[in-house]
């Protein structure tokens, strides 16, 4: 199974490289099915390996593969270890990544007049595109098959570099350069706060392989530990809220989210590859994969609850008031991560990569079909220009309905399973901060019912797009385009039902996910339900469903029946629409704070150490200085003899009396 597991990683590495360094050898369709072979094969054998283990025939490989240095007995290593959540993980990254790569060869097609015809840097655009999202698919692979931290360290900064490449690989627009350097910058705050917890675990486990750490981390559970003064400090709450911060900043949790919604400047597919199955689901991951250390620490799981209901709520709220197709679905990712992470914090570890993978399916689905209809609108993206487009695309618009039923939690598909059982499992949580969580959620619920289908009713219903020549030229998108939206469609319905069982009530992740008895909320949730049906069944016994389908028909009356009554709606909240508009003005906040502070720091320094104490003291006033001291040398050379003398006769005059004196 070794040589599968390394085919797995590497098979897409070694598209990307050829895509990438030999791009202009191979051509367009060279590229596109080199790397989407790779990413393909590599689909194959996780479907294999998950099989393998739902059989009962795989056991947990935990292996070194290749030992990069020994440093004072911390062995630095890439290994593998591959177990039930290692399995399902590699499964929902391949199989979306794959979706993704076929998607793209229609979606980038004519990608030429994104570039100015004299810029070279558009040369041979088209192979770097897919050799960056091979490469991407690569990064995420050997993240979440890592062993130890340093490989895990490694995977979550290369999904951050590839990031930055294609959110700015429109790079002759300066807003996708803003974008991916915000990007960037947002992302190594949260990468400080992770290294620096990577850094705690060497120091007092002295160890970076999981296994060794997880085995000894009961033994540190009531370690205390000194930062600074006489404070004292839970160690195992200093690692688990510092390694957060990392999936604060890679998972885009408040206040570290200001990246993900300007991360819509890179073209669509990598819009869908980084919201719904690899970056932003590292943070998820991580924090799951270390379970045994946050159930040590009640406080880092506080933390992580009441950061992720914040996300959820706030960030939702935001979505309503967006008329970018592209950002809706981007804030919708922003509050789903939310709900994830509200799962983690209540230690319901197993529904948040239940809701993970189901929401990448369905996000990746309304992602594509948002594509689909900026092709259509001859990429026009403010979903006010639009209407209409059901007649014209109707395979995008029944995967995108599917897709926002999956998303609102709609009984029977996927995300109704997923996200009834974080709500529940927060119900029955008695950890700090779980009544204002479960507010948070609950509300959650009908705004995400009422942005989803205030863009889907402004998109596909209504006269039709307000362009002329749009509507004349409206048409279904390619196969190669619509096909990868039916693949997602089918898991988006059928997924939940079919993993709810085994993934959050049986012993899917037995020895692989630790929850202490008294967190085990979804325990309690169990004793209640007892299959998919009866989970169906109880879903009407909540406030759920009907928030969402509030959501839904408050939706269907401001924008389809009483148009008009939305104005009066944004007229009256005046106040209130702007600060959402304005992103509650965290970008405004940080740009003065921390880009006008950095400038206002950088121009101190130059006024007081460069200008003034630089080159006023030390260059200019050297030179001042021996110009004064040449200019009192030069007054002194006379040109009279009688003067040499006199000087001659005073030297030697002080010379003897130094000789007496001493």
């Amino acid at each position: 199974m070794e040589k599968i597991y390394l085919l797995i990683v590497l098979a897409p590495l070694v598209g990307a490289i050829i895509a990438g360094f030999f791009g202009g050898k191979i051509g367009r369709a060279g590229a596109h099915w080199v790397t989407s072979s790779g990413v393909g094969l590599s689909a194959l054998l996780s479907l294999y390996v998950l099989y393998q283990f739902i059989t009962g025939k795989a056991e947990v490989y935990n292996g070194s593969v290749y030992t990069w240095m020994v440093s004072d007995g911390i062995r630095m290593e890439i290994g593998f270890l591959v177990d039930q959540l290692t399995a399902l993980m590699i499964c929902v990254v391949t199989f979306v990544s794959f979706c993704v790569h076929i998607y793209t060869i229609g979606y980038m097609a004519d990608d030429d007049h994104n570039w100015p015809k004299e810029s070279l840097v558009g040369r041979n655009s088209y192979q770097r595109f897919f050799s960056y999202i091979s490469l991407f698919t690569f990064s995420m692979l050997m993240l979440v098959m890592a062993n130890n931290f340093m490989q895990l360290f490694f995977g979550w900064e290369a999904v951050g570099l590839v990031s930055y490449l294609l959110i700015g690989f429109w790079s002759v627009r300066d807003t996708a350069i803003f974008a991916n350097l915000k990007a960037f910058l947002v992302n190594r705050v949260g990468d400080f706060g992770f290294i620096l917890g990577i850094a705690a675990v060497a120091m007092y486990f002295n160890s970076i392989d999981y296994a060794e750490v997880f085995a000894a981390a009961p033994s540190h559970a009531d370690t205390q530990i000194t930062i600074w003064g006489d404070s004292s400090w839970s160690l195992m709450s200093v690692i688990c809220i510092l390694l957060f911060v990392g999936a604060m900043g890679t998972s885009a949790q408040v206040p570290l989210h200001v990246w993900l919604p300007d991360s819509m400047e890179g073209p669509t597919p990598i819009s869908a590859l980084i919201h719904a199955a690899t970056m932003v689901t590292a943070g998820i991951f991580m924090v799951a994969r270390m379970s045994p250390l946050y159930e040590l620490s009640e406080t880092a799981l506080s933390f992580v609850l009441v950061i992720g209901a914040t996300t959820a709520f706030f960030t939702g709220l935001i979505g309503v008031v967006q008329n970018d197709i592209k950002r809706v679905v981007a804030y919708s990712t922003l509050s789903q991560l939310g709900y994830m992470m509200v799962a983690l914090g209540v230690s319901a570890y197993a529904a948040g990569i239940f809701h993970l993978m189901t929401h990448a399916f369905f996000k990746a689905l309304l992602f594509l079909a948002a594509g689909s209809v900026i092709i259509g609108m001859h990429h026009d993206q403010d979903i006010r220009n639009m209407g209409g487009v059901k007649k014209y695309m109707p395979i995008t618009y029944w995967t995108s309905l599917v897709g926002s039923l999956a998303l609102i939690g709609f009984p029977g598909f996927s995300g109704f399973f997923s996200k009834d059982a974080i709500i529940e499992a927060v119900h029955f949580s008695d950890i700090a901060g779980s009544s204002y969580a479960y507010f948070a959620v609950l509300i959650g619920v009908f705004i995400t019912a009422l942005y989803s289908f205030r863009m889907f009713f402004l998109v596909f219903h209504g006269e039709g797009p307000r362009d002329e020549h749009a509507k004349a030229h409206l048409h279904e998108s390619p196969k190669v385009v619509w096909v990868p939206l039916v693949l997602l469609a089918i898991p988006s319905v059928l997924i939940g039902a079919f993993t709810m069982d085994p993934i959050l009530f049986g012993d899917w992740f037995k020895g692989v996910i630790f929850v202490l008895p008294e967190h085990d909320t979804l325990a309690r949730l169990g004793e209640g339900v007892d299959g998919a049906f009866s989970m169906f069944v109880h879903g009407f016994g909540g406030m759920a469903l009907y928030l969402a389908l509030a959501g839904v028909l408050v939706a269907w009356f401001i924008y389809m029946r009483k148009p008009e009554l939305a104005d009066r709606i944004r007229s009256a909240m005046a106040p209130v629409y702007r600060m959402l508009d304005k992103k509650y003005y965290f970008d405004e906040m940080y740009q003065f704070l921390f880009a006008g502070g950095s400038r206002g720091i950088g121009k101190l320094l130059w006024n007081v150490g460069d200008k003034a104490l630089i080159d006023g003291v030390i260059i200019n006033g050297s030179a001042r200085s021996i110009g004064r001291f040449a200019g009192w040398v030069r007054n002194i050379q006379s040109g009279f003899l009688f003067h040499y003398a006199m000087a001659m006769i005073i030297g030697l005059l002080l010379l003897l009396t130094w000789f007496v004196i001493s």
